[in-house]
């Protein structure tokens, strides 16, 4: 039967104990990772969320009744130890923080019992995820995992310390909000006491942070818990945390400085990594050109080259019709990998059309100097000679190319140097490479909706340079919005904001927004913009990807206690769930068949 704790209080968790605290008495509890019988001796793993301990249990030591129930522990039994810390017997395990000690066991007492698991409690699970997802209370058990939580903890314990050195305020904003237009899907609830009618989960805490500018906090932030109905991957979720801020009276350089000496900090005080500062720029343009990314991955080269103007004449149909189109040809060149056998090139060609090309065109350069290509015959000497040369390329190199519209020739080629990048063993994980991408378009063509919507929200200050192009040429305005990225993942975003009630008039305008409509979604934000607003900028992290990235691993699920699946239900609870009819009777609430 389980036995209390009354009279015990623990001592230390099992790695706060070392070769100083030999001959100390200590109370240790934990849960029983192994148990090893060898005759009138009885060797134990005890593990706490600090990590392992070996405790011997010997009859002469610890009594009769203690012995007898050392003998009956099984995997993830509670117990709690009372013993004496000596010099381990045998050979120092180098592999655990304690394996220079032992504790000689004097008491026992199982606290609780424990079936058998459903899968074994240790690091580097092979076990299913599903099966992991559905007993997650026993996944966070594992040393692994907890070490991502406990990291996660520290980023933001260290984040509001040095925000709130910096003159930074925590303050909390609303999540029962206004659904508002423009981007994800909001998730709705329904308000009992006014039918009909639903707030919104926030997707972040954009206009009441701007409006704590209004209201003269100057210095904002929060860890805000944000919400957005659309499709999952490996580093989104639909309900996730944000390190939101913003700042009054500041222009774009002054929110990166004080970000950058935030990551520096993170960094350096969790990895002990230096991170070189200032984290270099790169505008909106430059990357989609040479990465066919806004999210660059700067690890390694395979940068983009336009060989629009080389191939211009040439009798290729393919690079032909694309350029007749108004579109662009362009190639990487995959260093060393002209001997790549025909399946794998053949394999890049599928993964590309998974990113709406047509297929790829490749020159393979053999060691030797003499090429294999899918596109020679349509070419003269000339022109394949003019185009190698335009690659940089070598003997023993493969040049791989795209042609169709531009923005399908970035999506190909970007995502393909990644793959590429993946297969040849370039991304490492403890190369912190990181980039600002600045100097976003202010908006972009939805052939959805047959109009210009927001980049990134309708709050955006356009550059000063560009704002007289807003009725002439609209997608050719730039705004003074900056991402932070690092290894290809977006970390988190900002911008300055619009603060004058003229340019957000128009930005609501430009965006298809009558006045009326406008008045109706933000009208507390207009009315706000009437009483002296300051100059501000802000930027929100994904505290998830933060710790991901950090931590080394390949999913923001690994790094957050009970995360959802793909389809945003919950292995575990089974949320979402049927509700009791009385609940939506009262909500005036009848479901329908979709």
């Amino acid at each position: 039967m389980p036995e209390s704790m009354l009279g015990l209080k623990r001592s230390h968790r099992c790695t706060e104990l070392g070769t100083a605290d030999i001959g100390q008495k200590v109370t240790v509890m934990g849960w029983v990772q192994k148990n090893r019988n060898k005759g009138g001796i009885i060797f134990v793993d005890l593990r706490d969320r600090s990590g392992i301990l070996q405790i011997i249990f010997e009859e002469k030591d610890c009594g009769t009744e203690s012995f007898a129930k050392a003998e009956k522990l099984r995997s993830e039994f509670v117990i709690a130890v009372v013993g004496r810390v000596e010099a381990r017997t045998g050979a120092v395990n180098q592999n655990l923080a304690t394996g220079s000690i032992e504790v000689r066991a004097e008491s026992l007492r199982i606290l609780s019992e424990s079936e058998t698991p459903p899968f074994p409690i240790e690091e580097n699970s092979k076990t299913k995820e599903e099966l992991r997802l559905k007993y997650r209370f026993l996944d966070l058990r594992r040393p692994d995992l907890q070490r991502n939580l406990m990291l996660r903890s520290r980023i933001a314990v260290l984040t509001r310390q040095f925000l709130a050195e910096e003159g930074f305020l925590e303050i909390e904003t609303p999540t029962l909000i206004k659904s508002t237009p423009e981007g994800a899907r909001d998730y709705l609830v329904p308000s009992r006491v006014h039918p009909g009618c639903f707030y919104a989960l926030p997707q972040s805490p954009q206009l009441f942070k701007q409006l704590l500018m209004c209201a003269g906090y100057d210095r904002y932030f929060q860890l805000a818990r944000c919400y957005r109905d659309e499709d999952l991957r490996a580093d989104r979720q639909p309900e996730f945390t944000q390190i939101d801020m913003e700042l009054s009276f500041v222009d774009v350089d002054d929110v990166l400085d004080v970000n950058e000496r935030l990551i520096h900090k993170l960094f350096k005080e969790i990895l002990n990594i230096e991170i070189p500062l200032p984290i270099p720029r790169m505008t909106w343009q430059e990357a989609m050109d040479r990465y066919g990314s806004d999210k660059p991955d700067i690890r390694f080269g395979m940068e983009l080259t336009d060989v629009s103007e080389v191939v211009k004449g040439s009798e290729f149909v393919v690079f032909r019709n694309a350029l007749e189109a108004g579109g662009t040809v362009r190639g990487i060149n995959a260093k060393g990998q002209g001997a790549m056998p025909r399946k794998k090139i053949d394999a890049l060609v599928e993964f590309a059309k998974g990113y709406g090309a047509k297929g790829l065109a490749y020159i393979a350069i053999q060691p030797d100097g003499s090429r294999k290509s899918s596109f020679a015959k349509f070419m003269t000497e000339e022109e394949m000679t003019a185009l190698i040369a335009a690659m940089g390329g070598e003997p023993g190199d493969l040049l791989l190319f795209a042609a169709d519209k531009k923005k399908v020739v970035w999506d190909v080629l970007g995502a393909l140097r990644v793959e590429l990048a993946g297969q040849l063993g370039l991304l490492k994980k403890d190369d912190f490479r990181f980039l600002w991408v600045t100097e976003f378009p202010l908006l972009e063509y939805s052939e959805e909706q047959g109009r210009f919507v927001a980049m990134h929200h309708p709050f955006t200050m356009p550059m000063d340079e560009d704002w007289h192009l807003i009725d002439s040429d609209p997608g050719a305005v730039r705004a003074k919005a900056y991402d932070i990225v690092l290894n290809g993942t977006e970390l988190g975003g900002g911008s300055v904001r619009i603060h004058q009630s003229d340019i957000q008039s128009k930005m609501f305008e430009v965006l298809g927004f009558t006045p009326e409509k406008a008045q109706e979604q933000f009208g507390f934000l207009l009315e706000a913009f009437k009483y002296g607003v300051p100059p501000h900028a802000g930027l929100a992290y994904g505290l998830d990807r933060v710790a991901m990235l950090m931590g080394g691993c390949d999913s923001i699920r690994e790094v957050i206690a009970f995360p959802k699946v793909k389809d945003a239900s919950c292995l575990m609870t089974e949320a979402p769930s049927p509700v009791d009819a009385k609940q939506l009777e009262e909500l005036g609430i009848e479901i329908s068949e979709i």
